[in-house]
């Protein structure tokens, strides 16, 4: 059944429908390294909202007919989450929202949850926001004190995967579980051309291309989710800087995520905007049509310690 094409005159001028912005929110999860990884939990706007965060599983034990029973041993701490704003201001002309205003809407859905992603997983990687202010996160994954350099195990001994093995026993040596990884793509090619004593690859690639998804496949045997945000240095933009991360894996158990209820994109022809260089810019004036995107995300860390960094050398060094 063919439908007619959006215009910008059908569209209301505070906020766009349900059928443009509706998928933008699961997208940005998806597009999410950490968000594939951590436990999702409902996020309260009203109020912060409690997280239990798991100490350790409950230890059960026999119990003969009539006896005492045993007290679990294990435990939860309670983390509150509290909703931050995510925003992004995007000037576009006049002419281009009204003569192709389908086109339009579909990069908006396209480019959207990738924005929203990379800005969740810096924060909650690097406690950091965009422009490397501080995060509205009060705890991050690279606030944990182990880490491995990636490049010290010599190749006789497995090389950049006996470095990665070496993290999770880290992790697992200190009584935690290892359940997965977040990586930079950078590391990709790295694992890709490791190679044995004998010349032949270590690493089977399992990732799962076209899809569009953070989480990849695997890695010593876990999940691996991918995001550019975890080195900091992002594609189609010279100003952000690699912090030499390569990859942060752990117990994902120790961390939780939540969405606001809605996203909202809201549309103005005449408002005022002040520019990179400080100065405003009217929308009116200057035949420009400003779309406003917004939404709400928490995150919460139990116990950094519950995980590992992998770093190398900062990329332009």
């Amino acid at each position: 059944m063919a439908t007619n094409p959006i215009k910008l005159s059908d569209i209301n001028p505070t906020f766009l429908p349900k059928t443009i912005v509706g998928p933008i929110f699961e997208k940005s999860v998806e597009g999410s390294a950490v968000m594939s990884l951590a436990r999702r939990v409902p996020l309260a706007m009203t109020a912060n909202t409690a997280v239990p965060v798991p100490l350790d599983v409950p230890v059960a034990d026999w119990v003969g007919e009539g006896g005492k029973k045993p007290i679990g041993s294990g435990g939860v701490t309670i983390k509150e989450m509290a909703g931050k704003k995510i925003a992004v201001l995007i000037p576009v002309s006049m002419e281009v929202a009204n003569s192709n205003a389908a086109g339009l809407w579909s990069q908006l859905q396209a480019d959207l949850p990738t924005a929203f992603a990379r800005a969740f997983d810096r924060a909650a990687i690097h406690g950091k926001t965009m422009k490397n202010a501080t995060g509205p996160f009060g705890d991050y994954l690279a606030m944990t004190s182990k880490a491995v350099a990636l490049g010290t195990t010599t190749q006789a001994n497995g090389g950049i995967w006996g470095d990665l093995v070496k993290g999770q026993e880290v992790i697992i040596d200190d009584d935690w579980d290892y359940t997965g990884t977040v990586a930079d793509h950078r590391l990709k090619p790295k694992l890709l051309g490791a190679t044995d004593t004998t010349g032949r690859p270590i690493l089977v690639d399992t990732t799962v291309p076209g899809t569009g998804a953070a989480l990849a496949g695997t890695l010593v045997g876990e999940p691996v989710a991918y995001s550019r945000s975890v080195s900091g240095k992002l594609r189609r933009q010279s100003t952000t800087v690699d912090s030499g991360l390569r990859a942060v894996g752990g117990d994902w158990s120790q961390t939780a995520f939540g969405v606001g209820m809605d996203i909202t994109v809201r549309i103005s022809r005449e408002a005022t905007y002040i520019d990179e260089d400080g100065l405003p810019v009217s929308a009116f004036q200057n035949n420009l049509v400003l779309l406003l995107a917004e939404a709400y995300y928490g995150f919460v860390l139990g116990d950094p310690e519950a995980f590992v960094k992998y770093t190398g050398t900062p990329s332009g060094t």
